[in-house]
């Protein structure tokens, strides 16, 4: 199915949809600033074409480059240090996955990092099995230094970097943490929502541009930039099945980072890819033809039905 909202339908499609949504005052209006700026962010990555460098993972490198072109821009795929230095000089941001880890990368990743905090680089980070033995926890510490600009994660991956960086929930003068309404949801998303939105206050703080935002995977996808949170519905279950789709987003995320803002970015990505695997959904038989149609629709999304996606905002 279609997410998009078209303006003369907004009531009637808002109220089919989940009772768990509730109000429809929950929605974001078409008329609100911010699906200008994902529109404008999409029409700039097809237009431009930007170059988003990728240090990734072996096992998905070569969807994550297919996803980057899709999407309109354009990649570049390294695990040299030096190679990433000079080409970060020409790209409009960078990514690094971790899932796939080498002895050398527990130097290398921490020199790169640190390179692009000098320079204020923008860069994505996709902390892949975060807590997942000494080396990668050893790499993923060092980047509490030389923080991203955003992280793209599932939820028990936000919460163990959290871990990792010794960012803790704020609590009130019992002891207790201060929660917002509809955050006691057992869904994994739900669980890490806190998480993430203290992450991006510590990305914001600690990074070199003072932007940031957080984006978390799952069935209804959260982003955040610390101030304004934000739920995606939509999506297709299809894409579980396929290797490297959240990793894949990753890239995407910096493909759209090189021409907007943190959270237009994280925004932009991620209902780009919730309304491709809809619409691959539709037609697949299964894990790989759903991937190839998925980079299909990718590449033929138009950038106002991605802008004008069901948005929930939180209140």
């Amino acid at each position: 199915m279609n997410e998009s909202l078209p303006t003369t339908s907004l009531s009637s499609s808002l109220s089919t949809q989940s009772a768990s949504l509730s109000e429809s005052s929950q929605y974001l209006s078409l008329d609100d600033p911010i699906r200008e700026r994902i529109r404008t962010a999409c029409e700039e990555v097809r237009q431009k074409t930007p170059l988003a460098q990728s240090f990734t993972n072996f096992v998905t490198i070569n969807l994550v480059a297919n996803a980057q072109l899709a999407a309109g821009g354009s990649a570049a795929m390294s695990f040299l240090p030096d190679d990433i230095e000079d080409i970060d000089a020409i790209s409009g941001a960078s990514y690094i996955n971790v899932g796939t880890l080498l002895p050398s990368y527990k130097d290398d990743l921490g020199i790169i990092a640190k390179t692009f905090f000098e320079r204020k680089s923008l860069w994505v980070l996709d902390p892949v099995a975060a807590g997942l033995g000494s080396t990668r926890t050893h790499i993923l510490k060092t980047f509490a230094d030389y923080p991203p600009t955003i992280v793209r994660a599932n939820a028990s991956e936000i919460i163990a970097l959290c871990g990792i960086w010794g960012i803790s929930l704020k609590t009130d003068s019992e002891g207790k943490v201060n929660r917002p309404a509809g955050v006691e949801s057992i869904d994994d998303v739900d669980s890490a929502t806190l998480y993430a939105i203290e992450l991006a206050r510590y990305l914001r703080e600690h990074n070199a541009t003072h932007t940031a935002a957080v984006a978390v995977s799952g069935e209804r996808d959260l982003i955040t930039d610390g101030d304004c949170t934000y739920r995606l519905p939509g999506g297709n279950a299809m894409m579980t099945k396929i290797t490297g789709a959240g990793c894949s987003l990753g890239g995407v995320t910096a493909t759209y980072l090189a021409v907007s803002d943190p959270l237009t970015a994280a925004l932009a990505a991620s209902l780009h890819y919730n309304r491709a695997s809809e619409q691959a959904g539709e037609v697949a038989k299964g894990p790989g033809s759903f991937q190839t149609e998925f980079l299909d629709a990718l590449w033929q999304m138009q950038p106002a039905t991605i802008a004008t996606s069901r948005i929930i905002e939180m209140r």
